[in-house]
């Protein structure tokens, strides 16, 4: 998990995790919106069901109903969140730029695996603040 700004810098990571971990596990685990202000806003994908219960700064896309259709409304409430989840994802792309951090990792170096996301992570900050 990170967090990023409109200007896809990267300003939070999260531990790094095993790829098999499903995100909502995860999230129980580390309850990283506990620790987040309430004044923020946390965008989440429909990995994340249940979660926009426990707080109300958690924005998570309508789900269509079984059978069903989204209305209007849900679908352009849909479509501003799409827009600003976008950011992030743009972000990681740039990221991965560096392709030791999308590559499969065999390194046996604790915590190896965290700086070297955090050195890709800044690395692409250093490209936004260059270019």
């Amino acid at each position: 998990m990170a967090a990023v700004d409109q200007g896809k810098r990267v300003l939070v990571l999260s531990k790094a995790r095993e790829g098999k971990l499903h995100d909502k596990k995860f999230y129980d685990d580390e309850d990283i919106a506990g620790s987040v202000p309430d004044e923020i806003p946390i965008e989440l994908d429909l990995g994340f069901l249940g979660v926009d219960k426990q707080y109300d700064n958690i924005h998570i896309p309508h789900r269509k109903p079984k059978g069903g259709e989204l209305t209007t409304e849900q679908k352009a409430d849909n479509r501003v969140l799409s827009q600003s989840r976008v950011v992030c994802e743009n972000a990681f792309a740039g990221v991965k730029r560096y392709g030791a951090v999308s590559a499969v990792y065999r390194n046996r170096i604790e915590d190896f695996d965290d700086r070297l996301m955090l050195t890709a992570a800044g690395l692409w900050n250093f490209y936004l603040m260059a270019a």
